[in-house]
């Protein structure tokens, strides 16, 4: 991944979300995976666990 994520600005509920879903990045922030820096910017941490990050799609 980048430096910084920027998210969509509405989330499509498809089933499994998109990787540039908000809610994908909000569920990623909460698991300390990464870090909000405006309100559709992330910056994701070093390496997010394959695992987690499906987990976060779901």
């Amino acid at each position: 991944m980048g430096s910084t994520v920027i998210t969509k600005k509405k989330c499509c509920k498809s089933d499994p979300r998109c990787k540039k879903c908000p809610v994908v990045w909000k569920r990623l922030e909460r698991a300390d995976l990464a870090e909000r820096l405006s309100r559709r910017e992330y910056a994701p941490a070093e390496k997010i666990p394959k695992k987690a990050f499906k987990a976060a799609r779901r």
